[in-house]
């Protein structure tokens, strides 16, 4: 063997070892996570959340328009007794009630849950709208 063969053999081996160390170094109890952030991260998370007034920009299912209060009421109870799992909300517009249900953070949902209902309600119709921010 020649100067250069071992160079390279030994060279070979360094890095061989200091890979195994860094490998073990790397090795950490998998159930516990560290989260190392900024203290004013929190701060400015909850700033926006109240400014936004817990609402975002999103969409909803409009399902009635009319200037009928009562009538307006029955259709949100009778939305309600088919479909008690989503929110349904009374909008009032000088002269008009609408009732608006559900909060869907993508088009895509709305419109889903636009064909679901489709049968009990057929002029139900897609509205951007501010929607409750969603529970964590």
């Amino acid at each position: 063997m020649n100067f250069s063969s071992i160079t390279k053999y030994c060279i070979l081996f360094a890095t061989l070892l200091l890979f195994s160390f860094c490998v073990k170094a790397q090795k950490t109890d998998s159930a516990k996570v560290e989260l190392v952030q900024d203290e004013k991260i929190p701060q400015m998370v909850q700033k926006y959340t109240d400014s936004q007034n817990g609402k975002i920009k999103g969409y909803r299912v409009q399902i009635f328009f009319g200037a009928e209060k009562i009538k307006a009421k029955g259709e949100k109870s009778k939305f309600l007794s088919k479909y008690s799992d989503v929110k349904a909300y009374e909008v009032f517009e000088t002269p008009y009630f609408k009732i608006r249900a559900g909060n869907f953070r993508t088009k895509l949902e709305a419109y889903q849950f636009q064909q679901k209902i489709k049968e009990d309600f057929p002029g139900a119709f897609i509205v951007e709208d501010e929607i409750e921010l969603p529970e964590l």
